[in-house]
């Protein structure tokens, strides 16, 4: 399929499902918002409430469906790649890495070997724009499998015409649906967001992606026989953040953490129970017709009379099908689990490890006995799902702010009557020397009867929480202890010391330091370097297998320093921090704090990999998935299963390239000092100039996102109003709203232009570099693309709501002057104006652009309205609020990329 017919398929499937829009509308008489869509005019339409509504509901379900249009033509143009014989040319697949390998000559057992050792951890996170409900995703669903069925050409005339019925049928009831909640999200309602997802969605893009995985190394012209072992493929594990994740958000309470985690595990239970019973259901293999091992026989003898009547009524219910009865015992046993029988160790699943290794005795018996394709058919997913959902569906994280620990430790000392309990304004000397006396004392320093304050009984009730879990369950469902602002080596010692105070020194949690602003990636080598050299670490780190995890902040260090020189400070700190870890012979890894746009380290996945600096990855990746972004990379199968191949071929991918030192070219890192260093200054220069805040907080609706209904978690770590109190998703999400999104570029154009005047020839340079630098490519494409989604046009109506002139006109000029800078400069980089080379990014936005503007007057409307109000007017200032999240998320579907 060609470029143009892939323009031209999107365009025609476009107008089918507008026209399908419309016809649904016209059929309920929505004559006026067909109007609205047709021409793009407000007119009088929302000077009434209802209709307003209305207006805000019809923009938002047509930007939705043209982003699932979109999706299915993705699908097709991969799908029609894979028909071409072009199937190596799929950007981010398995058969592309598997290709490019069997070029370079690498071995099918070095291949698999790297495959197998291969880890990939998505961690699904809350975010303020998913507000969907779960009925709304289950219809884009129905929505796209339709779609999808409209694509085969064997269909006659009359059954597309049936078919197109049902999607307008399908769209009224969406229509009818409403959107999203209209009150604010409860923590209980972002985690069953998660558990969605975790349930009903990653079970089928496991399958989906193993599936690929087979086929590709097939197709390729490989032994098919190695690729039919699970235990050679990637080792894939999700986590969750959703009621673990602490760092001013008080309504993570240990009462929270606790119900979680038992809901996990009650969740991944019931999803493992009910693979077995569809695989007992299709296990029809008779023992009459086939001999039976004696090994298989002696085992359900043995199983049945340890699980006594039960065991017993499980054998009794298939007669002479013993490969059933043997699934049967399982269930049993797994039944027992489900139900908390642990009286008995012997009747229960004392961790998913023990299911792991009967399903493999299981495999090994079909395979033994020439049974291979039950074996590679049905056990094959189940075996899959075990090892990636456990018994306990995600790793839950806990993640709680350093400051917030600090004070914990003050309330203790000043509840024993410490003579100095500051603890906070110690210097770093002064706070290791106490941490390390109060770690080699045996003697507890709390007592579980006396309450020492907030934020110490929060935290000590948090970890006794896990500390009674693991007692119960193991640590399975644990993920790491994250520290957010890590500035010293004493903040992570602070986390030992609540771990000794609670008995979790002795288990395999992991204490992560996060490492959010520019100067904390600057210092983090340093920090890690004393940190692994502890004695407590290196006495623990047998139990992680020598691995450490460092969490890194894309969010805190652009809204510190702006994109360029975030995202080279990030690229720098890897290499130094990796270099670190191996002289402390530890097996780094990375955690990527990511979210969906480029200010917060977002992109496709293996251009991202692609982008990672050599020998930082190591086999292994943790990474944010933040709430918007879960439904665009994962809400529909096929794109989910495309994206997991990416992440998981990528890091594949990334580890043979380290191991065979295939990209080992010398790029301009000192042009990159440059840039960063240039960037930086200048975007420093904007937000600390006399009046930015005002500015700010006038022309962004940063004051909606601090009161709104939008997500669980206060807009501010603190609530006081200050840049550096402020979150980063409410920070870049303000900015993208009001389409200036300087966030993803301001500084670039400056330092490029400062770089092509004070040295030309290493402007020249970077054009070079640029061609073969994935880095360098990755980072400019991306913050192309914010520029793209940036619009002059927009943007001055939202300057407009600063009322003073000097002011206003002050920080416009600044804003424009650098973004005109930074198309132009990037241009000239690239040698090609965008138009041409981004063809595909200017065909999206030329079907949205207008009815985003339509929708940009309605907000700049409402909110001005809103902020006229008085404060006293709190029924109307509540209507208006809720009006004003509508449109953010209708907003937020039109932009794709808000937060």
């Amino acid at each position: 399929m060609t470029t143009n017919n892939s323009f031209q398929k999107i365009e025609n499937d476009r107008i089918f499902i507008i026209d399908c829009y419309l016809e649904m509308l016209s059929r309920i008489d929505e004559y006026e918002i067909i109007e609205l869509l047709k021409n793009n005019q407000i007119s009088e339409l929302n000077n009434h409430q209802s209709n307003s509504d209305k207006i805000i509901q019809a923009l938002s379900i047509y930007f939705q469906l043209m982003t699932l249009v979109e999706e299915n033509a993705a699908t097709q143009f991969r799908r029609k790649m894979e028909d071409d014989e072009n199937i190596n040319s799929i950007r981010g697949s398995w058969s592309e890495a598997l290709h490019f390998w069997k070029e370079k000559n690498i071995k099918e057992d070095e291949i698999l070997s790297v495959i197998s050792a291969t880890h990939v951890n998505p961690v699904l996170t809350a975010h303020p724009t998913e507000a969907k409900r779960i009925t709304v995703i289950e219809i884009h669903r129905e929505l796209y499998l339709l779609l999808v069925k409209r694509e085969n050409s064997s269909l006659s005339k009359l059954e597309q015409k049936s078919i197109q019925e049902k999607i307008i049928h399908l769209l009224e009831r969406w229509w009818r649906t409403g959107e999203i909640y209209l009150e604010k999200p409860q923590v209980e309602d972002e985690r069953a967001n998660i558990l969605y997802y975790l349930q009903r969605k990653f079970p089928i893009v496991l399958e989906k992606s193993d599936e690929q995985l087979k086929a590709a190394w097939r197709e390729i012209g490989f032994n098919s026989d190695k690729i039919n072992n699970p235990d050679v493929f990637p080792k894939i594990n999700f986590g969750s953040w959703v009621g673990g994740d602490r760092d001013g958000h008080p309504f993570v309470t240990p009462f929270i953490t606790q119900e979680t985690l038992e809901l996990h595990r009650k969740k991944a239970l019931l999803l493992i129970k009910n693979k077995i019973i569809e695989i007992t259901s299709k296990l029809s293999v008779s023992a009459i017709s086939n001999s039976v091992p004696d090994s298989l026989i002696e085992i359900i003898q043995k199983k049945a009379a340890v699980l006594g009547e039960s065991g017993e009524k499980a054998v009794k219910r298939n007669p002479y099908e013993p490969w059933r009865q043997y699934l049967n015992l399982v269930s049993v046993k797994l039944e027992n689990t489900i139900l908390n029988n642990l009286a008995d160790s012997t009747i229960y699943y004392k961790s998913s490890l023990e299911l792991q290794n009967d399903l493999k005795f299981f495999r090994d018996v079909l395979i033994e006995n020439g049974m291979n394709g039950l074996a590679y058919d049905l056990l094959f997913p189940l075996e899959r799902m075990v090892a990636c959902f456990g018994f306990h569906l995600a790793k839950l994280d806990i993640r709680q702010n350093s400051a917030y620990h600090d004070k914990a430790i003050a309330q203790i000392l000043k509840t024993i009557d410490e003579k100095e309990s500051d603890f906070e304004n110690w210097n770093e000397e002064k706070r290791i020397d106490f941490l390390n006396k109060i770690l080699e004392n045996n003697s507890p320093l709390t007592d579980i009867t006396i309450s020492y304050g907030p934020e110490a009984d929060n935290i000590l009730d948090c970890y006794r929480v896990i500390s009674q879990h693991i007692y119960q369950y193991g640590a399975e469902g644990i993920g790491s202890f994250i520290v957010s602002m890590t500035r010293n080596l004493s903040d992570l010692l602070v986390v030992y010391l609540f771990m000794k105070e609670t008995q979790l020194l002795n288990t395999s949690i992991k204490v992560v330091p996060l490492l959010e602003t520019i100067e904390d990636l600057n210092n983090g080598p340093q920090i890690l370097d004393r940190f692994l050299q502890h004695s407590i670490t290196k006495i623990r780190a047998s139990k992680m297998n020598y691995n450490q995890e460092v969490m890194l902040g894309y969010s805190d260090s652009n809204k510190d320093g702006g994109t360029i020189a975030s995202k080279w400070n990030l690229h720098k700190a890897e290499q130094k921090l990796s270099e670190i870890a191996k002289k402390n012979n530890t097996s780094l890894y990375f955690f990527h704090g990511t979210g969906g746009t480029i200010s917060r380290g977002g992109g496709k996945y293996h251009r991202f990999l692609e982008s990672m600096p050599l020998n930082t990855v190591n086999g292994n990746i943790k990474i944010t998935v933040q709430g918007e972004s879960i439904a665009q990379l994962f809400g529909n199968p096929m794109t989910a299963t495309y994206n997991l191949n990416a992440l998981t071929s990528g890091v594949a991918k990334q580890s043979i390239a380290s191991k065979l030192n295939l990209n080992d070219q010398q790029y301009s890192f000192d042009i990159m000092d440059y840039l960063s260093q240039k960037s930086y200054e200048h975007y420093r220069d904007l937000i600390e100039t006399d009046g930015f805040i005002d500015f700010y907080s006038k022309v962004t609706c940063i004051d909606v996102l601090e009161k709104s209904k939008i997500g669980s978690r206060p807009a501010r770590r603190t609530g006081t109003r200050t840049l550096n109190d402020l979150r980063a998703i409410p920070w870049v999400f303000s900015w993208n709203l009001s389409r200036i999104s300087l966030t993803g570029w301001y500084g670039l154009g400056y330092a490029l232009k400062k770089l092509k005047t004070e040295k030309p020839d290493d402007f020249q340079r970077l054009k070079q570099n640029i061609k073969n630098w994935p880095f360098l490519k990755f980072l400019m494409i991306q913050t192309e693309t914010n520029l793209l989604l940036s619009d002059v046009k927009v943007m001055n109506l939202y300057f407009n709501l600063d009322d003073n002139d000097e002011e206003r006109l002050l920080f416009m000029s600044k804003i424009t002057t650098e973004y005109n800078d930074s198309l132009q400069f990037l241009e000239e980089l690239f040698d090609e104006k965008a138009k041409i080379r981004r063809k595909g990014q200017y065909d999206n936005l030329k079907w949205r652009s207008e009815k985003l503007y339509v929708l940009h007057e309605l907000h700049l409307q409402q909110l001005k309205h809103w902020r006229n109000l008085s404060e006293e007017n709190t029924n109307d200032k509540e209507k208006f609020l809720t009006k004003l999240l509508s449109i953010i998320n209708a907003l937020s579907s039109g932009l794709k990329n808000t937060g």
